[in-house]
C-alpha cells in the first residue's frame, strides 16, 4: 500500500499530468518520497533543520532584510570572491541584513548566470560549495533555480541533439501544429529556432535568447531531475529557493504560455517537497508580470511564501521623478494584505534594472511614455518585448537606481539627488513586506554604460563590479556619496529593525494626502505600535496638516528617523525636500 505521502504527491502529479499512465506517476511520487525524505533525514543529522515535533520560530519578521547579489560582485587578491562577499558582509552588513541572495553561481553560457550549463556545480571562478556553506552559517541564502530554460551550450542539451535519454525530452520543441499566436513574449527576438538534432530539424522554443532553451515540463521525468536539484540545494545550506521566470514553465498549443493551471500545480508541488523536508524553507516566484497575474502566485497561501513586489520599483521611481503620488498611492490602497504565511519581497532596483510591464494598467500610456522620457534623459538603456499586432513596448529600463532619480524636471541640476535617492529607500524600508537592496544600491552605483557597451548588453549597465580594498577605501571616506548612502540606509535598517510596526505582516494602511506626499500606517500586531511612515516626495518643502494623520492627543509622538518629539500643539508639519519621518508612538531608536 502506498505511504500518505507517496498518494499526497500522487494527487498532485495527477493534477499536471492528467494523460500520464497511473503506474508511472506512481513509481514517480514514490521516488520523490524516498528522495525527499533521505533529505530530511540528513540535514537532521547535520543539525540545519529540526525535527517536525518542533515548531519552528517566525521564518520572518521586522529584523528580515535581503542582500541581492552576484556572486563575483566583490573580488579580492587572496580568496574567491564568494569568500570576499562573505568577509564584505560580516564585517559591514550582518547587523543589518539576514539574507543574502546569490545571483545564480552555476557554470553559464550567458544572461551573467541566468543560462546554465550545470545545475550541481558552482562556477569555479566564483568558488566552490563550502563557500556558499559558509555564507550560509552567517546568513540565510537564497539560491536561484532557473526552472524555465537551461543553456544550449549545456551537456543536456547536447545529449537532446544527440537524440540520447533522457535529456532528448527535456526541451521543448513544436511543429507547425502548436499554435503560437497568443503567446505573450518578454523578449523582441524569434521565439523559435531550428535545430538539427538525430531525429530531425527541430524547432526549439527560446522564450529569453537562443542560448536559453525553454525545458519540457509535460515530461514528469524532467521534474523529477529538477526536484533532485532542489534537495541537492537544500543540502548545501539554501533556505530560500527563487523559481526563476517561472510563470512561462509550461506550454500549451493556442494559450499565451503564461500563468497556466499545470505551472501554479507544478510550484504547489515544489512547495509541498520543500516544506516536508524543511520546515524554515521559502518559497519565491519570480514573476515580473502585471498586478494580478503577479498575486496569484500566493495561491491559497500553498505556492510561494513570498511574491516580488514588482509593480513597486515603477510607480515609487515616477512619484519620485514627478512629485506625484496619485499612482502609487491608487495601487497601495488596491493591494490586498498578504496572507499568514505569505508576505511581499519589496525591491526598487534589481540586477535588470526597472521593469516596466508590472506597471501596465496602472499608469496612463502618457505617463509611462513621460517617465521612459525622462529615465532616457537620466542615462538608461532599455530592454523591449514583442506584442502580438502591436509595436514593441519596454519591457524594462535598464539603470541604476541612482541614475534613474539623479535628476528631474524640478531639480535639472541633481542639487538633490541624493536626498531623493535615500527618501525611495526610506519609503519603501516603511511599507508591508520584506526589504531587498541589489549590492550596486548601497552605494548609490551610477549607470555602467561603458560596461554595457562592453558587453553589448543593456541589463549590464547595473552590474558593476567591485574590488573589495577599493570598496574598502571607498566606505571609509565619509565625505564620498557612496559612503554617505551606504551608512544612512545602514542606520534606517537598524532602526527599522527595531519596530514591531515594521514586521512584514504588520497592518498596513495607506494615507490620504495631497499628491506630494504619499505615506502609511503601520501598526503592530500586537496594536502597541503605531508607526506613520510619510514622505514629501517633492524638491520643495511642503507643509502638511496634521489633522490628515490621526496623532492621538494623549500619547506621546516622536520622529524615529530625526529623533525630535512631534509638537501635537503646531497645526501643520513643515517637510525639507524629499524629506521622511516614521511618526510612532513607541519609540525604540536609542537601541538602533
Amino acid at each position: 500500500m502506498p505511504s500518505t505521502l507517496t498518494t499526497q504527491i500522487l494527487q498532485r502529479l495527477n493534477t499536471i499530468y492528467v494523460d500520464q499512465e497511473q503506474a508511472h506517476l506512481q513509481l514517480i511520487a514514490e521516488q520523490i518520497v524516498d528522495r525527499a525524505l533521505r533529505t530530511k533525514q540528513s540535514l537532521i543529522d547535520q543539525n540545519t533543520a529540526e525535527s517536525t515535533n518542533v515548531s519552528p520560530p517566525e521564518k520572518w519578521d521586522e529584523t528580515s532584510c535581503m542582500l541581492i547579489t552576484y556572486a563575483d560582485s566583490i573580488s579580492s587578491n587572496n580568496a574567491s570572491p564568494l569568500a570576499s562577499l562573505k568577509t564584505f558582509y560580516t564585517q559591514h552588513l550582518s547587523p543589518v541584513i539576514d539574507t543574502i541572495h546569490i545571483l545564480p553561481f552555476f557554470p553559464s553560457g550567458g544572461d551573467d548566470g541566468f543560462s546554465v550549463i550545470d545545475y550541481k556545480t558552482v562556477e569555479p571562478a566564483h568558488g566552490s560549495w563550502s563557500d556558499v556553506n559558509a555564507l550560509a552559517s552567517s546568513a540565510r541564502v537564497m539560491a536561484d533555480l532557473v526552472i524555465n530554460h537551461g543553456s544550449a551550450q549545456s551537456s543536456w542539451f547536447k545529449n537532446f541533439l544527440a537524440g540520447q535519454s533522457p535529456e532528448k525530452d527535456y526541451y521543448m520543441s513544436v511543429d507547425d501544429r502548436f499554435d503560437t499566436s497568443q503567446v505573450v513574449r518578454p523578449r523582441a527576438h524569434p521565439l523559435l529556432r531550428s535545430v538539427e538534432t538525430a531525429d530531425g530539424t527541430k524547432q526549439i522554443w527560446c522564450t529569453f535568447s537562443e542560448d536559453q532553451v525553454d525545458f519540457d515540463f509535460a515530461n514528469p521525468e524532467l521534474l523529477l531531475e529538477f526536484i533532485d536539484i532542489i534537495l541537492l540545494y537544500l543540502q548545501q545550506g539554501v533556505k530560500l529557493l527563487r523559481l526563476d521566470a517561472v510563470g512561462f514553465l509550461y506550454k500549451k498549443s493556442g494559450t499565451k504560455c503564461l500563468n497556466l493551471p499545470e505551472t501554479h500545480a507544478i510550484i504547489r508541488l515544489l512547495r509541498h517537497i520543500t516544506d516536508l523536508v524543511c520546515d524554515d524553507v521559502v518559497v519565491v516566484t519570480e514573476t515580473n508580470l502585471p498586478n494580478q497575474e503577479n498575486l496569484s502566485y500566493f495561491g491559497n497561501s500553498n505556492e510561494a511564501h513570498w511574491i516580488y513586489n514588482f509593480p513597486l520599483p515603477p510607480l515609487l521611481v515616477h512619484s519620485l521623478l514627478f512629485g506625484d503620488s496619485t499612482a502609487l498611492r491608487r495601487w497601495s490602497m488596491s493591494m490586498p494584505p498578504s496572507l499568514h504565511g505569505t508576505a511581499y519581497l519589496n525591491f526598487i532596483s534589481s540586477h535588470d534594472g526597472i521593469g516596466m510591464r508590472p506597471a501596465e494598467g496602472i499608469l496612463t500610456d502618457e505617463q509611462t511614455g513621460k517617465m521612459v522620457d525622462r529615465l532616457e534623459a537620466n542615462g538608461s538603456l532599455f530592454s523591449w518585448r514583442a506584442v502580438a499586432g502591436q509595436d514593441k513596448k519596454v519591457y524594462e529600463a535598464n539603470t541604476t537606481l541612482f541614475s534613474a532619480l539623479e535628476r528631474t524636471d524640478a531639480d535639472p541640476s541633481a542639487e538633490l539627488c541624493v536626498e531623493r535617492y535615500l527618501a525611495a529607500y526610506t519609503l519603501m524600508f516603511g511599507l508591508e513586506g520584506v526589504p531587498a537592496i541589489y549590492i550596486n544600491s548601497l552605494f548609490g552605483a551610477e549607470n555602467d554604460v561603458q560596461g554595457a557597451k562592453n558587453a553589448q548588453m543593456n541589463r549590464r549597465i547595473n552590474r558593476q563590479k567591485w574590488n573589495e580594498a577599493d570598496l574598502t577605501k571607498l566606505l571609509s571616506a565619509p565625505e564620498t556619496r557612496g559612503a554617505k548612502i551606504f551608512t544612512e540606509l545602514k542606520f534606517l535598517l537598524s532602526l527599522r529593525a527595531r519596530q514591531s510596526a515594521f514586521h512584514p505582516n504588520a497592518t498596513q494602511f495607506t494615507l490620504q494626502f495631497d499628491k506630494q506626499f504619499f505615506g502609511v500606517w503601520r501598526q503592530s500586531r500586537d496594536r502597541r505600535q503605531s508607526i506613520f511612515a510619510i514622505t514629501n516626495l517633492t524638491a520643495e518643502p511642503q507643509d502638511l496638516n496634521r489633522q490628515s494623520i490621526n496623532l492621538i492627543d494623549t500619547e506621546d509622538w516622536n520622529d524615529l528617523i530625526s529623533g525630535k518629539p512631534v509638537p501635537l500643539e503646531n497645526s501643520h508639519l513643515t517637510f525639507a525636500p524629499y524629506q521622511s519621518v516614521w511618526i510612532t508612538n513607541s519609540t525604540n531608536r536609542d537601541e538602533a
